[in-house]
């Protein structure tokens, strides 16, 4: 009786075990399910986040883009008025050596003819001495005085001369409008039609320049 009793004890105590190790592993599974539950929980975005990251992207992006545009734009502003001052500096550098050349050109002028306004105030007083020898007698009452104003005479041509003036040849030469001023027109038998048959006036020359062309008559 009481090995059986003994019996019943230990098959219960065993029950109990058994009990018991059941329920561990039951609570161990759903940890482990648990556990599961949160990783997959903590992974997985909450809804409606995925959809919100590519709406904040797209935006970044059209403003990258917008951005972008605008540095062109801003290149393309920088270059148009670089084009613009690199031309305005061009069209300055030819002004401005436009302007020396003419300063130089006026400077070598006034240095290559600085004696023409004396030479063109003597002319009229070379102009009576001319007149006054052709037109006087010599005798032996004039001959002195004529001998003096022909000295003056040929002193201020020799005076002009070295100051690059000298007069125009004219007489028996082709008209030229460049040297001569015609105010009248004749007919001289065995000379050419267009040449010079008389002289007013003395033409002159300073160097290069007609300070006063010659007053002559030209034949028909």
């Amino acid at each position: 009786m009481a090995d059986e009793q003994n019996k019943r004890a230990s098959e219960e105590v065993k029950d109990e075990q058994k009990r018991a190790s059941d329920e561990v592993k039951e609570g161990q599974i759903e940890s482990v399910f648990a556990e599961e539950k949160d990783t997959e929980n903590q992974q997985a975005p909450p809804e409606g986040e995925g959809n919100g990251a590519e709406k904040a992207e797209k935006p970044e992006t059209e403003n990258a883009a917008e951005e972008l545009n605008k540095a062109k734009e801003e290149i393309e502003k920088l270059r148009n008025e670089l084009d613009q001052a690199e031309n305005r500096y061009l069209r300055l550098r030819a002004d401005f050596d436009n302007y020396r050349r003419r300063v130089n050109l006026d400077r070598e002028a006034a240095e290559k003819y600085r004696a023409q306004d004396l030479i063109v105030n003597l002319l009229p007083a070379l102009d009576n001495f001319e007149r006054a020898l052709s037109m006087a007698e010599k005798n032996e009452h004039t001959a002195q005085l004529l001998d003096g104003m022909e000295m003056v005479y040929r002193s201020i041509l020799e005076a002009l001369k070295k100051e690059g003036a000298e007069p125009i040849e004219a007489l028996g030469k082709e008209f030229d409008p460049h040297y001569h001023q015609a105010i009248m027109q004749g007919q001289e038998e065995g000379t050419a039609s267009n040449v010079v048959i008389e002289e007013f006036q003395k033409g002159y020359m300073l160097k290069d320049r007609v300070i006063r062309p010659s007053m002559v008559k030209v034949n028909e």
